[in-house]
């Protein structure tokens, strides 16, 4: 088997890398190199840590339970957005909101925030809260794994829309008494940092654009359709990101 760099094969270690260093890969992920990816000692991937550049590495042992590797070079590479920007998704279906994680970190959002609302359909309670928050940020690291992203977008659950945190730009994405998406493309691109409100399956309820309005959001649309609640946030984030 070659020892070349592997582009496909490209994983996500919480370790310090640097040049020299011999970092072990958890057991989860042994299995993945050992049996989905075929590789074997000797071979070559990619190791980032979710802090900016990434890493080559050779695998120095490979076993059922584990994997060991070398750091044979670091690389600054930087393939994330000049700023960041964050996602409020409203919560709705699991699925649904699965959705929106992989893809929105495939097009560099920054972090999220799942907030219940109003009509929100789904709710999270404490007691099921950790689980669901670790299957979710699996989601989020295969998706940077997957798209060469070099950092982790953070993530995390909000009981109301009240307890957001914002950016210095914030907008909401909502079809009445709205700007056009054109009309703020200048302070898009001159932003700090963005959010980015999507409301739940039933749209924004009064209540909430109050809400929002107290937080400094700018209601705005994005075309003349009605998107699901799951576009919505990939196909707003994927202009942002052509603006830049």
């Amino acid at each position: 088997m070659t020892n070349s760099p592997s582009p496909c094969c490209r994983i996500y270690l919480d370790a310090e890398l640097h040049p020299g260093q011999e970092v072990v890969i958890p057991a989860d992920q042994a299995h993945y190199l050992r049996h989905v990816m075929r590789l074997n000692s000797g071979d070559m991937l990619t190791i980032f840590n979710g802090l900016g550049g990434e890493s080559l590495a050779s695998i120095s042992g490979l076993a059922k339970t584990y994997a060991s590797c070398r750091i044979e070079s670091c690389d600054a590479v930087n393939r994330e957005l000049p700023f960041g920007v964050h996602i409020i998704q409203c919560a709705n279906k699991s699925e649904k909101i699965e959705t929106v994680l992989q893809k929105c970190t495939e097009l560099g959002a920054a972090g999220f925030q799942i907030a219940a609302s109003e009509r929100s359909q789904f709710r999270l309670p404490e007691a099921k809260r950790e689980a669901r928050l670790e299957r979710w940020q699996k989601i989020i690291i295969e998706a940077a794994e997957q798209s060469g992203r070099t950092a982790i977008p953070s993530l995390a659950y909000r009981n109301s829309l009240a307890d957001v945190q914002w950016q210095p730009q914030a907008f909401a994405l909502h079809p009445v008494a709205a700007l056009p998406f054109s009309a703020v493309r200048g302070d898009i691109a001159s932003a700090a940092g963005i959010s980015l409100a999507i409301g739940p399956e039933g749209g924004f309820s009064e209540r909430d654009l109050q809400l929002l309005r107290a937080a400094g959001c700018r209601t705005l649309s994005f075309g003349p359709r009605i998107m699901r609640t799951e576009t919505a946030a990939p196909a707003l984030l994927a202009g942002i990101a052509a603006v830049l």
